[in-house]
């Protein structure tokens, strides 16, 4: 699950991050209103910037200065609604504008392979990391922490010498630990700070100070966790979801989009893959990653199969279901049902085996579907009925 930068912020600051004080606003006057607010307690300029869960907001204008209440309502106006790599701004995020002296890079992610958290950081912020990746792939430092006691303090000292953070060595400490303490306390796939920047505020005499502070911030937490923590799910933003993740989210159903034409309906996450592997061996291009998990019952079979059929590039489907806890008559009445309701003719072949598989097999062949004995036989018709249907549609 993403969250938006205001939300992720909110649990950095939960953690002791520090974090910029901000507002969210859904309209130009609420927008206003914060930037009046910002204004009276003496900053000369708020920054303005589109929550969207899409990076290149500043390339695409969507984070704007404004030096008055007034630019700040006009600047909020024309960045909502706003159309941003196909997502709608519906609301945009109100902090005092930070003078910068110097931008950093710094994350915490899952290193599956080395079954740790690592923490990657750059001297180069303030851009895309993917690029600094590329050209300047000795510039990100990585450091992984202990999978028991975290990132230790002397890892943390490692890292903010090695980005050249010396001069504020207590802070980066602080907020790279912080990083992965956040990252264990809501289960986090990804926190990631950018720009973590140096920026220079006046201080209580008067003169000027520099301090080290989390200027933007990027989560995304594990959703099979989510059960943990009580509140988390409401930082969901439904108007950031696909509609096909939202459906399969709300059916149960473990379901990824990719861009074949063979939809595939599968119970296990390891013979989806097994399926989808097959199916690529055939010459063909899964169009999904769908598990309906165990135990499925006919209503859940039937909506994974309008969630495939609402893909128009679809034009053959490969069922292969495995019964052991999941009943193959089960499926069968649900690819029934779900055929019944179909508003497009596309073929379908099905390979049952295991619990209930000869009942399943009997009802298959009353309805008159196409089934096959073995996987590979069953990728081998899938794959021939989708390019069938390709020459249909070519024709």
């Amino acid at each position: 699950m993403k969250l938006q930068e205001a939300d992720a912020k909110s649990l950095l600051a939960a953690q002791g991050l520090p974090v910029p004080d901000w507002a969210v606003a859904h309209s130009a006057v609420d927008a206003r209103a914060a930037a009046e607010r910002i204004f009276a307690a003496g900053a000369g300029a708020v920054v303005i910037k589109a929550q969207v869960l899409v990076g290149g907001r500043g390339k695409a204008g969507g984070v704007k200065l404004a030096r008055s209440a007034d630019e700040a309502e006009s600047v909020a106006a024309a960045i909502l609604g706003m159309d941003i790599k196909g997502m709608t701004v519906r609301k945009v995020l109100v902090s005092e504008a930070a003078e910068i002296v110097k931008e950093f890079y710094l994350s915490a992610v899952l290193d599956r392979a080395e079954r740790r958290i690592m923490l990657m950081g750059s001297a180069e912020g303030g851009v895309e990391i993917e690029t600094v990746a590329v050209d300047h792939p000795e510039a990100i430092i990585r450091r992984h922490a202990d999978p028991n006691l975290g990132l230790l303090p002397f890892q943390a000292r490692d890292l903010a010498f090695a980005m050249g953070l010396g001069a504020h060595l207590k802070a980066a400490v602080g907020i790279a630990r912080g990083l992965v303490a956040t990252m264990r306390a809501y289960d986090a796939d990804l926190v990631e700070i950018n720009p973590l920047a140096i920026v220079r505020e006046r201080g209580a005499d008067g003169g000027d100070v520099e301090r080290l502070v989390c200027l933007d911030a990027k989560m995304t937490l594990d959703d099979s966790a989510l059960a943990r923590h009580p509140g988390l799910e409401d930082l969901r933003d439904p108007d950031e979801e696909a509609p096909e993740d939202k459906q399969a989210r709300e059916a149960g159903l473990t379901f990824i989009k990719l861009d074949g034409t063979i939809g595939c309906m599968v119970n296990g996450a390891g013979l989806a893959m097994t399926t989808m592997d097959l199916v690529k061996r055939a010459r063909g291009e899964p169009a999904n990653f769908l598990d309906i998990g165990g135990g499925a019952r006919s209503d859940k079979v039937a909506e994974a199969m309008r969630l495939i059929l609402d893909d128009p590039k679809v034009n053959a489907i490969l069922v292969n279901i495995f019964g052991g806890i999941t009943r193959g008559d089960e499926v069968a009445r649900g690819l029934i049902e779900a055929r019944a309701q179909q508003v497009r003719d596309v073929p379908m072949v099905v390979r049952i085996v295991g619990t209930n598989a000869a009942e399943a097999g009997r009802l298959l062949e009353e309805a008159r579907f196409e089934t096959a004995n073995s996987l590979d036989e069953a990728a081998s018709k899938a794959v021939a009925a989708s390019r069938t249907a390709a020459r249909e549609a070519s024709a």
